[in-house]
């Protein structure tokens, strides 16, 4: 299960602004020390995702994951395995990060600045790669974009830009020119991209 189709954005079961503002309301739920607080964001999530037939839980395990299920799926809150034709219609999104949603948005800001930095002095396809690093570091790894480990930057060179990015061929062709261009804007460092691929 991923947050991937060949769809283009337009035609997703649930839009990709939508599926991060129910990781946000379900950082904040995470976040929250009342317990009514807590119980509105989940509310305000569930209630927005149910819009696309759509419902939310957050699998525990090692790492704590959102996961959107088509309601087709699930009887009594209950996934129902024989109901599921297409694994890939549902979404997950990992749970990482520091432990104030405060400082997640902070983060989240500040990788989107850099990314609109992009967008405004390089255009396409720099500005859409741009972005999708910033979702990745801010959503992945609640960390900013200059701080990004060889390790990481390679796991969205890999596995999340093909899979998560719905990618255009202009994009896919400087991708990692676009990493580079962003670590630069953040004062990261540039020598993280593995030029043999």
């Amino acid at each position: 299960m991923t947050e991937t189709t060949d769809e283009t954005d337009d035609d997703r079961e649930v839009p990709r602004d939508v599926v991060d503002e129910a990781e946000r309301l379900t950082r904040l739920a995470r976040d929250a020390t009342v317990d009514e607080e807590a119980a509105a964001y989940r509310d305000d999530r569930d209630a927005m995702v149910a819009e696309y037939d759509f419902t939310a839980r957050v699998r525990e395990d090692d790492r704590d994951t959102l996961v959107l299920y088509p309601e087709d799926w699930v009887e009594e809150e209950t996934v129902r395995p024989d109901r599921i034709e297409d694994i890939d219609r549902g979404i997950e999104r990992p749970l990482e990060g520091p432990g104030s949603a405060d400082d997640w948005e902070v983060v989240e800001e500040h990788n989107r600045e850099i990314a609109e930095t992009i967008e405004s002095e390089h255009g396409d396809p720099h500005g859409p790669n741009a972005h999708a690093l910033a979702d990745f570091a801010s959503n992945h790894y609640a960390k900013p974009v200059g701080d990004m480990t060889r390790g990481e930057l390679q796991e969205f060179l890999d596995e999340y830009f093909p899979r998560n990015a719905f990618p255009s061929d202009d994009q896919k062709v400087v991708v990692e020119k676009s990493v580079e261009l962003v670590l630069d804007a953040a004062d990261g460092s540039v020598d993280t991209i593995d030029s043999g691929r």
